[in-house]
């Protein structure tokens, strides 16, 4: 029996390898950019770095400038991450999915790093936040993307071509003919 093509619209290059590459890719940018955020904000306020600012949710609180400088870091690390999903996943429809994704893989990651999982509202709030700000403008940046005007080349065009060509010949106008024929 002859396999049927795909329906229009199909998403062709979804192979479980390469979600898997995807995934692994943005996650490793989520913590590289995360990471170079923290560190500077950490050098720049004078406090130590460590992997604890990274990974362990007990250092995001909210009662130390230490804790709300993280959250920070973490939203704008969001905001780096929906150009993140722009350039590695490109497709409106899979933003949602990667961006939760991302941030259920940071929540094992933080619960095994801790040894338990988050209790801190703060930590929770902020992930809230950093998946609506991930998604909003992946989102965004996709959908721009997607519906930008298509340009098949050519170089030429009427906008061009009303100074005259090589030929010495008028250019034309949208719905008459030649200039001089009027």
């Amino acid at each position: 029996m002859p396999r049927r093509p795909p329906r229009p619209g199909h998403l062709q290059n979804l192979s479980p390898l390469r979600i898997i590459t995807q995934i692994a890719a943005l996650q490793l940018l989520h913590y590289a950019i995360a990471t170079a955020l923290i560190l500077f904000t950490a050098l720049a306020a004078g406090k130590r770095f460590s992997l604890d600012l990274v990974l362990d949710w007990r250092s995001l609180r909210g009662d130390t400038t230490v804790g709300w400088t993280l959250g920070l870091c973490w939203v704008l690390d969001a905001g780096a991450g929906a150009i993140s999903l722009l350039l590695l996943i490109a497709r409106s429809k899979l933003v949602l999915d990667f961006a939760l994704t991302l941030h259920a893989l940071h929540l094992l990651v933080t619960s095994a790093y801790s040894g338990a999982v988050p209790t801190n509202l703060l930590w929770w709030g902020l992930q809230g936040v950093s998946a609506g700000v991930m998604v909003a403008g992946g989102v965004w940046a996709c959908r721009w993307r997607e519906l930008r005007p298509i340009e098949f080349g050519g170089g030429g065009g009427a906008a061009k071509r009303r100074g005259g060509d090589a030929a010495g010949e008028e250019g034309y106008e949208l719905l008459g003919g030649r200039s001089g024929d009027v």
